[in-house]
Protein backbone atom coordinates (compact mmCIF):
# COMPACT_ATOMS: atom_id res chain seq x y z
CA UNK A 1 0.00 0.00 0.00
CA UNK A 2 2.88 2.64 0.87
CA UNK A 3 5.69 1.22 -1.41
CA UNK A 4 5.77 4.37 -3.31
CA UNK A 5 5.80 7.59 -1.88
CA UNK A 6 7.68 10.29 -0.99
CA UNK A 7 9.19 11.21 2.53
CA UNK A 8 8.34 14.79 2.17
CA UNK A 9 5.08 15.00 1.02
CA UNK A 10 3.98 12.53 3.67
CA UNK A 11 5.48 14.34 6.55
CA UNK A 12 4.43 18.22 5.02
CA UNK A 13 1.11 16.36 4.84
CA UNK A 14 1.37 14.90 8.43
CA UNK A 15 2.25 18.12 9.61
CA UNK A 16 -0.02 20.55 7.74
CA UNK A 17 -2.82 18.32 8.77
CA UNK A 18 -2.61 17.60 12.24
CA UNK A 19 -0.01 20.89 13.86
CA UNK A 20 -2.42 23.66 12.01
CA UNK A 21 -3.40 27.02 13.00
CA UNK A 22 -6.85 25.93 14.39
CA UNK A 23 -5.35 23.05 17.12
CA UNK A 24 -5.74 23.81 20.49
CA UNK A 25 -1.83 22.79 21.54
CA UNK A 26 0.40 20.31 19.84
CA UNK A 27 -0.04 17.56 22.74
CA UNK A 28 -3.67 17.96 22.31
CA UNK A 29 -3.31 17.67 18.28
CA UNK A 30 -1.07 14.52 18.68
CA UNK A 31 -3.14 13.39 20.95
CA UNK A 32 -6.62 13.36 18.69
CA UNK A 33 -4.48 12.29 15.54
CA UNK A 34 -3.41 8.90 17.73
CA UNK A 35 -6.98 8.93 18.70
CA UNK A 36 -8.59 8.89 15.03
CA UNK A 37 -5.80 7.23 13.11
CA UNK A 38 -5.39 3.48 12.42
CA UNK A 39 -3.16 1.29 13.66
CA UNK A 40 -1.45 0.72 10.20
CA UNK A 41 -1.30 4.94 9.59
CA UNK A 42 0.34 4.87 12.78
CA UNK A 43 2.88 2.63 11.63
CA UNK A 44 3.27 4.55 8.01
CA UNK A 45 3.31 7.87 10.20
CA UNK A 46 6.62 6.25 12.90
CA UNK A 47 8.14 4.86 9.18
CA UNK A 48 8.46 7.95 7.40
CA UNK A 49 9.22 10.52 10.10
CA UNK A 50 11.91 7.93 10.91
CA UNK A 51 13.66 7.81 7.27
CA UNK A 52 13.07 11.93 7.26
CA UNK A 53 15.26 11.85 10.61
CA UNK A 54 17.42 9.49 9.31
CA UNK A 55 17.66 10.75 5.57
CA UNK A 56 21.04 12.98 4.56
CA UNK A 57 19.34 15.79 4.66
CA UNK A 58 20.96 18.37 7.24
CA UNK A 59 19.59 19.01 10.66
CA UNK A 60 19.07 22.90 9.42
CA UNK A 61 17.14 22.06 6.48
CA UNK A 62 15.55 19.26 8.33
CA UNK A 63 14.14 21.80 11.47
CA UNK A 64 13.17 24.68 8.94
CA UNK A 65 11.23 21.85 7.15
CA UNK A 66 9.32 21.10 9.85
CA UNK A 67 8.57 24.75 11.44
CA UNK A 68 7.45 25.64 8.17
CA UNK A 69 4.80 22.72 7.90
CA UNK A 70 3.86 23.70 11.42
CA UNK A 71 2.29 26.04 13.23
CA UNK A 72 4.59 25.26 16.55
CA UNK A 73 6.38 27.60 18.56
CA UNK A 74 9.23 25.65 19.76
CA UNK A 75 10.91 27.82 21.66
CA UNK A 76 7.35 27.53 24.41
CA UNK A 77 8.33 24.18 24.43
CA UNK A 78 11.50 24.20 24.91
CA UNK A 79 12.71 22.13 22.28
CA UNK A 80 14.01 22.03 18.90
CA UNK A 81 12.04 20.75 15.95
CA UNK A 82 13.61 17.71 15.86
CA UNK A 83 13.74 16.96 19.33
CA UNK A 84 9.96 17.14 18.85
CA UNK A 85 9.60 15.02 16.46
CA UNK A 86 11.96 12.28 18.18
CA UNK A 87 9.16 13.21 20.82
CA UNK A 88 6.57 12.61 18.65
CA UNK A 89 7.54 9.55 17.49
CA UNK A 90 7.55 7.75 20.45
CA UNK A 91 4.65 8.93 21.85
CA UNK A 92 2.91 7.63 18.91
CA UNK A 93 4.97 4.02 19.80
CA UNK A 94 3.43 4.36 22.75
CA UNK A 95 -0.01 4.34 21.85
CA UNK A 96 -0.07 1.52 19.58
Amino acid sequence: MYDNYDILEELCDFLDGTFHQDMGSPKQALEDFIAESSKECLVFTIKFCEEFLNSEISDQKKESFIKSNSEIYFPALGLTPIQWLKRVITQIKEAI
